[in-house]
């Protein structure tokens, strides 16, 4: 099937082999193309890529990845060196690219991080394409269930204008960029692009997921130990339907019920954070997970170790602040956003390594050569 089911603002969609061998062969003469992804993370427990949009100057495809088993040719496209891909935000989809298919994307220009380094207020794609194009985005189904079979129309219109006006944007970004003499320091952050991998886990795999609740630290260990025991049954019940943890039960609910210890059905009627209709739903396995709690010995309690913080620099806050001031004032007279000049981390790690001179500067994996032209200076004279 290669017509847009439905109708999707005059998009193809493609969900067979040869559909998709014929649109790929056909994108392979195009200089540069947009492409976006759409997943499910806010409703799948196993969150996956489930479409693919890209765009040439002429025309938009929706790639249909459960109806294609071999995505090989959408990978050889974004590993085409003589061929840009365009992106907005490029980051998580070059990520869940890689971690799904282990595509490799090459030649890239990323919309978002050219308006950054344009000074742009607003860099969402539906802001920037108002304020440079005239034309406004319906972003109604931005958290839509993308794993929907037959997507319905309204899904698939929405999901190919993400890409069908990006080339467009991309001209009036890069325009700019030459304007203000910055065009060298996007294409560098471009480059860095081709470098992002997937490093996150696995659903399931995360065993310590439940320390990095929030509040948890805080608990004593008996009821971190419930927090671990429900976090556990959580995990299960949302591999089991299929759905994202939190909507079964959410993380604020888990920490209520690991302090409070319920031990009856009325005690659970008696946490805040627990609404109703989940106690009603889930309260027996609730109430089983601590019961088990409360069979556990000492020795088989949760104590996470406090990781021990080096000694501290005596003059490190000092000289941070030093350099701050330096990177504020530069973002005011570029008229730049001060974090994406050179963010915190990038300047501590400056501090730390200090440095006595732009050789010395080149050395900090941390600092892009852009940021040394404009910013390294001023750092070095600050840090002295």
């Amino acid at each position: 099937m290669t017509g847009a089911p439905g109708g999707a603002g005059g998009a193809r969609y493609i969900a067979t082999a040869p559909a998709l061998a014929d649109l790929i062969a056909e994108l392979r003469r195009a200089k540069r193309i947009g492409v976006d992804t759409e997943a499910a993370s806010f409703h799948r427990y196993r969150d996956r890529i489930y479409l693919v949009q890209v765009s040439s100057p002429t025309e938009t495809a929706l790639i249909d990845p459960l109806a294609i088993a071999d995505l090989a040719p959408v990978g050889a496209l974004l590993a085409n060196p003589h061929i840009e891909k365009v992106f907005h935000d490029a980051d998580y989809d070059l990520r869940v690219l890689d971690r799904d298919y282990g595509f490799r994307a090459v030649h890239l220009f990323d919309t978002r991080i050219a308006a950054q380094l344009a000074g742009e207020p607003a860099i969402g794609l539906a802001a920037l394409l108002e304020k440079y194009a005239g034309i406004k985005l319906d972003k109604e189904h931005q958290k839509a269930d993308w794993s929907l079979r037959p997507l319905p129309a309204a899904m698939l219109a929405y999901a190919a204008a993400d890409t069908h006006h990006l080339l467009t944007l991309r001209d009036a970004l890069e325009q700019r960029l030459r304007t203000l003499g910055r065009f060298s320091w996007a294409a560098e952050e471009f480059k860095q692009l081709e470098s992002l991998r997937w490093t996150g886990l696995a659903p399931g795999v995360d065993e310590d997921g439940y320390l990095r609740i929030k509040g948890a630290k805080a608990l004593p260990p008996r009821s971190l130990a419930a927090l671990r025991e429900l976090y556990r049954w959580r995990e299960r019940v949302a591999e089991k339907e299929d759905k994202a943890p939190f909507r079964i039960v959410g993380n604020d609910a888990l920490v209520g019920v690991s302090r409070a210890l319920p031990g009856t059905q009325a005690d659970l009627g008696h946490i805040r954070e627990l609404p109703s209709s989940l106690a009603r739903r889930h309260g027996d396995a609730l109430l089983d997970a601590v019961a088990r709690t409360k069979r556990l010995r000492e020795e088989e309690l949760p104590r996470p170790e406090r990781s021990v913080r080096p000694l501290k620099d005596p003059g490190f806050d000092a000289r941070l602040e030093r350099l701050k001031a330096v990177r504020n004032r530069i973002a005011l007279e570029l008229e730049m956003d001060a974090g994406v000049l050179a963010g915190r981390t990038t300047l501590e790690a400056v501090v730390r390594s200090r440095p006595a001179d732009r050789a010395a500067l080149e050395q900090i994996p941390a600092l892009r050569r852009w940021q040394i032209d404009v910013l390294g200076d001023a750092l070095l004279e600050a840090l002295r």
